[in-house]
């Protein structure tokens, strides 16, 4: 059956565009038994909004637990880990610190029923109300009350950057003595933190420098003086060869975990010129093609470099759409995905995030996602396209 759609093409005309209708592939298995990773993969998930509970939708969202949950055990079954509460889930962006506990509370309590479920939570700052008075040391008790209340739940930290500390520190030794002072009082080692300004404006100059190499000497700084306290790092720059400069530095033990969403498959595969080092994964991208995000591993780990990015290679494309500027908007693209491939009934999101793109942008969204394969059901989401086409008044 052929399957096709009118989309607008961005000249204020319509063309018909003809699905290839190629769903994702499936996750490589030996004796039935999911190969093994040979990186670790987290996806950072989104949360699904309940519309039909009475608020404010650019104010307060109420959560769907079930459907919340059911994703988080989807993502789990593809052998991801989830980075839980963090952007994706619109932290700070709609997702205030007490909806952001109990999310982490009931994900942890899910979690236990998965044998070998891999967990990190988002430890912020993001309950604190910043003003002229506020202190380093009210940024530390504020990372500190959020770190005790995680490890309370038997959480491991990912110890998110904060807009307080970019407004509040004054240099680069500001930085170093906040995040010094937080390590050495871990339960475990954490997971630190590294967001670009062009996912959260707020954050520029993060790590006392806008300078980019002198912020690496800080940040680089706080690990080599707690290497026992730091799993990782996550960096979103945006910025591969910075990644890759940065990782070579990193002591043995602490993993660089990629979040850059333009050059993933490339940083996750080995240097050439050092295969010893490569990227582990801490992606908002492989919530919205976590098919293929967990079959590429599976390919990497069973010595096939050419099948891993055969599968992830088109979905690059895809994940440079979502994530473009304004950057700090692609979550919608991510909800939107969850929403054609049938893991939400709507597409509603937290904060009425859903109007953040335009039609056309959403529209190239689903040419990319059938180019990629990451249509799980080819025809769930042709039918929802058009419906979403309905809403703005074009009918086929």
């Amino acid at each position: 059956m052929t399957l096709k759609l009118s989309l607008p093409d961005g000249s204020g005309r319509m063309q018909v565009y003809l699905l290839q209708g190629c769903v994702p592939q499936v996750p490589g298995k030996s004796d039935g038994v999911q190969i093994p990773f040979n990186r670790v993969a987290f996806s950072a998930a989104h949360v699904v909004c309940d519309p039909l509970k009475p608020s404010d939708p650019w104010l307060s969202s109420p959560i769907d637990w079930d459907a919340t949950l059911a994703y988080r055990r989807y993502l789990w079954s593809l052998g991801l880990g989830v980075a839980e509460a963090m952007d994706t889930a619109q932290r700070g962006m709609g997702l205030d610190w007490q909806t952001s506990l109990e999310l982490i509370g009931r994900t942890l309590d899910a979690s236990a029923d998965v044998p070998g479920a891999l967990v990190a939570s988002g430890c912020g700052t993001d309950h604190l109300v910043i003003s002229e008075r506020t202190t380093l040391q009210d940024v530390i008790g504020a990372y500190e009350m959020q770190m005790g209340a995680i490890e309370k739940l038997g959480g491991r930290l990912i110890l998110m950057a904060s807009r307080a500390l970019a407004r509040v520190a004054t240099s680069a030794e500001d930085y170093f003595y906040v995040y010094d002072r937080l390590l050495k009082q871990a339960s475990q080692p954490v997971i630190l933190h590294w967001l670009g300004d062009m996912f959260d404006p707020e954050l520029k100059g993060y790590w006392g420098s806008h300078d980019i190499d002198e912020a690496m000497e800080t940040v680089l700084s706080v690990i080599k003086a707690n290497p026992a306290m730091v799993d990782g790092i996550k960096i979103s720059l945006l910025d591969k060869d910075r990644e890759m400069a940065m990782r070579r530095r990193l002591p043995g033990n602490v993993r660089m975990y990629t979040g850059d969403d333009f050059n993933y498959a490339e940083l996750i595969d080995v240097e050439p010129q050092d295969p010893s080092l490569y990227s582990h994964a801490l992606l908002g991208i492989f919530d919205a093609i976590a098919p293929c995000a967990s079959a590429a591993p599976g390919r990497l780990a069973a010595g096939d470099s050419a099948g891993f990015h055969k599968i992830l290679a088109p979905t690059v494309p895809l994940s440079r759409h979502i994530f473009c500027a304004p950057t700090r908007f692609y979550k919608t693209g991510v909800v939107f995905l969850a929403w054609l491939n049938g893991h939400q009934d709507h597409f509603s999101m937290v904060g009425g995030q859903q109007s953040a793109r335009s039609l056309l942008h959403l529209a190239e969204l689903f040419r990319l996602a059938d180019a990629a394969n990451v249509l799980i059901n080819p025809e769930l989401a042709l039918r929802r396209m058009r419906h979403l086409l309905a809403t703005y008044g074009l009918f086929e």
